[in-house]
């Protein structure tokens, strides 16, 4: 028995603290000693007795006391947008160990109370006042909603003023909610709260930025799913059967006479069952970054082939500039449209051609660039005139540049169109299956009637593989990182490959953003990886007859992999990095 405990004993280590909810009290205060003064004060609704035992060293620097906090660790921020205009109702956010002594100083009730009386709030009951400034100054009129401990989003004591919303308000409130004793929250720390005190676990607090980033209702149901739960139960129950088949070895290592033998078959098979449910979560990450980011489709061609006019017919909106002049578009024009619940930015790009305008010359440039850093594009020719010597010259210019290819081919997916069949009704497909090498699909459209713009809407969804994307329901997804990172080859392309200044830009943009998306969500991703890993050689050890010793190192690499997406194992690098991407006030 005391080998087996031995054995367990590194598995159970990183987890054997106390439960995250008697994390943050303690660590945000001063010393121990002011947590007994604050608990005698009547003002306040920490109980006495409610201890929190870690030290501040094994939390992420926002926390500690010596972070520039404040004595009291209680937080503010606004945290409804500023600068969108003027809006009904704006919010600020208290949170911490006094953030009803310091809402107290700030608000004044219009009910009638004894002078000098301490506010004593009722917990999820709204009240109407004043908010006051250091010298007693009305600064606005507001509602104050008071959320006790643990009955909050922070598991604290939280108070929320509702102000009315210009920015001016909202400011006057936040600093005179500063100057009473609270401290300006940094970025994700109501959140980061949120996690430390139980209230959610490291990938649903995740979820949270998501769906706060969202740009389609299915990537907002995609989030929610995964804030209420969805992803983290199928960690949580992998983490505990992986934990219950440890025990059953290292048991059966120490008492193999006095118990009955495994059965490698079977458990082959349970693992096998659960290297299936890894491999399946990490599918969804093929179209995460679909629901997250959206897509980029470039639309380029000769001048004067229709490309504004399918991109307004595109889009039911006048974006772009039509004229019969070619040469008309001289810059990038963006419209953005919704393809099967994903957000897709169209960019119509200026006639790619030989010219002497130094002008037209730098749109050609610009939309060399926009192709370069596209997820797609749409290769428009006239039906008037049919495939032409400058179309081939310009499709070889593409790829000459290795905008949309590598040494296996085309790497970025493109569609030809074939635009203005209404001026030759009678165009045939056979002209074109030559390139067929090149473009997934041919499709005849007519931007002024509309004509085929759903067939082309079709073939984005085929082409892009969108049909798999979840749009309707709620269904969780993995943070993508691997498939981010070899996307976005086309973006970071080889440096021979990028002819001009603007190529270079564009590449350089989005490799940054590239990066700091795989940054911050390469945590699920890479540590799924790992277990399936893990699985796949425990399968092997077991097929292979390996002595029982080799099973259980794998098992616990699995098990170590999924407390670190849950957060139940993680550095406070990490923690720093996925909350500092959060805005202020979540």
């Amino acid at each position: 028995m005391a080998r087996a405990a031995a054995r367990l004993l590194p598995l159970f280590l990183p987890w054997r603290r106390p439960p995250p909810p008697r994390l943050l009290r303690r660590c945000l205060l001063q010393n121990p000693s002011s947590h007994r003064t604050l608990a005698a004060r009547a003002d306040t609704f920490v109980l006495p007795g409610d201890e929190r035992s870690p030290t501040p060293s094994r939390l992420p620097h926002q926390l500690r006391p010596d972070y520039g906090g404040g004595a009291t660790g209680t937080i503010a921020a606004i945290v409804t947008s500023l600068g969108g205009g003027p809006a009904a109702v704006g919010i600020v956010r208290l949170s911490g160990p006094d953030a009803v002594a310091v809402a107290g100083r700030v608000f004044r009730p219009a009910r009638k109370a004894p002078a000098q009386a301490p506010w004593r709030p009722r917990s999820h009951f709204v009240e109407y006042g004043l908010a006051l400034n250091a010298d007693g100054s009305v600064i606005d009129e507001v509602l104050v909603v008071p959320m006790l401990a643990p009955r909050s989003y922070t598991r604290e004591d939280v108070v929320e003023l509702q102000c009315h919303g210009n920015d001016l308000c909202l400011r006057r409130v936040l600093r005179a909610c500063l100057e009473a004793g609270a401290r300006l929250a940094d970025p994700g720390e109501f959140t980061l709260r949120a996690f430390l005190n139980g209230r959610l676990d490291l990938a649903q607090a995740e979820n949270v930025s998501k769906l706060i980033s969202a740009k389609s209702a299915a990537a907002a149901d995609s989030a929610l799913a995964g804030i209420q739960g969805g992803f983290s139960t199928l960690v949580k129950s992998l983490r505990s059967r992986c934990i219950e088949l440890l025990t059953e070895i290292e048991a059966r290592l120490d008492f193999e006479d006095e118990m009955p033998p495994l059965n490698p078959v079977l458990l082959i098979r349970k693992i096998s069952s659960m290297r299936q449910e890894v491999q399946d979560a990490l599918d969804t990450s093929n179209y995460d970054k679909l629901l997250q980011s959206g897509l980029q489709i470039a639309i380029i061609g000769r001048p004067n082939v229709g490309k504004s006019s399918l991109l307004n017919a595109w889009s039911k909106s006048e974006r772009a500039i039509v004229t019969e002049i070619a040469g008309t578009t001289r810059d990038v024009v963006e419209a953005n449209v919704s393809i099967h619940g994903i957000p897709v930015t169209l960019l119509d790009t200026a006639g790619i051609r030989e010219t002497d305008d130094v002008v037209e010359k730098i749109g050609v440039k610009r939309s060399e660039a926009a192709a370069l850093g596209a997820d797609m594009i749409i290769m428009t020719i006239s039906a008037v005139d049919g495939w032409t010597d400058d179309d081939t010259k310009l499709i070889e210019h593409v790829l000459i540049n290795k905008v949309c290819s590598n040494s296996s081919g085309p790497s970025v997916p493109m569609v030809l169109v074939i635009n203005k069949v209404d001026c030759a009704p009678f165009v045939s497909g056979e002209q074109f299956e030559k390139f067929s090498g090149l473009f997934r699909k041919h499709i005849q459209t007519c931007a002024v009637t509309g004509k085929g713009i759903s067939e082309l809407e079709g073939a984005v969804i085929e082409v892009r593989g969108i049909e798999h994307v979840p749009c309707g329901g709620r269904r969780w997804t993995v943070n993508q990182v691997i498939q981010c990172v070899f996307n976005t080859s086309n973006a970071l392309p080889n440096c021979s490959a990028l002819s001009t200044v603007a190529q270079m830009n564009v590449a350089y943009e989005r490799s940054l953003t590239a990066f700091s998306l795989c940054h911050i969500m390469q945590r699920q991703f890479e540590q799924l990886l790992r277990t399936k890993e893990a699985f796949t050689r425990l399968e092997s050890s077991i097929s292979d007859q390996l002595p029982m010793d080799f099973w259980t190192i794998d098992l616990r690499e699995a098990a170590l992999a999924l407390a670190t997406i849950s957060g139940e194992d993680i550095s406070e690098e990490v923690l720093s990095s996925i909350f500092s991407k959060f805005c202020i006030g979540k």
